[in-house]
């Protein structure tokens, strides 16, 4: 897997975290929120997100 340079990522437990240089490696990515109406960052999520494992 290769570094996306546009997709920056800190998420050491995600599958397609590229751990080197904190980078994500897929081509893109799906962000959505688990609250109905968001007021935060902590609100939002990377949909894009599997498991390492």
């Amino acid at each position: 897997m290769t570094k996306n340079p546009a997709i920056k990522c800190d998420v050491k437990s995600c599958k397609y975290n590229y751990e080197s240089e904190n980078y994500c490696t897929l081509d893109t990515v799906s962000i959505g929120t688990h609250e109905p109406h968001p007021t935060v960052c902590e609100c939002v999520d990377c949909k894009s997100f599997v498991k390492k494992g």
